[in-house]
């Protein structure tokens, strides 16, 4: 099985292309920087930067909200690959192709932390702030459990 699931900052906003024919594809690339669990001794790095890659609806979503700071949450799948660059030599690559993508924060909380994040989405009706949904009375034959 290959399976990542991550969380982090972009470091900066997504570099979209668009492929070439009469369907073109969007392809989104962008880093994400990852903060670490642990710190291993004499190593000073907090975070890992993960090059992510976005297909599609995907690449489109990421080029119309994601920017530089927006913490995201990601699932998707190791892909390696390589190529011979212009001086001849072998260069090999690591990326995770994204399969889904969301919001990790606020959108108050990412504008206060210099990032962006446009989301709009009904709040539930919440009953006196104590975090349960309001269920109408009389409702009681309808649930499927007793």
């Amino acid at each position: 099985m290959n399976k990542v699931i991550l969380m982090g900052r972009l470091t900066r906003d997504p570099e979209v292309r668009y492929s070439q024919g009469e369907q073109s594809t969007a392809v989104a690339r962008y880093t994400l920087a990852v903060d670490r669990r642990f710190r291993r001794d004499n190593d000073q790095q907090t975070a890992d930067f993960i090059g992510c890659v976005a297909f599609g609806r995907q690449g489109e979503f990421a080029e119309k909200y994601l920017r530089k700071g927006t913490k995201i949450a990601i699932t998707g799948r190791i892909q390696t690959g390589s190529y011979t660059n212009r001086d001849g030599q072998k260069v090999y690559t690591t990326d995770v192709v994204v399969e889904e993508q969301e919001f990790a924060e606020s959108k108050s909380a990412s504008d206060n932390n210099g990032g962006f994040a446009p989301i709009d989405r009904p709040s539930p009706n919440v009953a006196a702030g104590d975090g349960f949904m309001n269920i109408p009375d009389g409702i009681d034959e309808e649930l499927p459990f007793n």
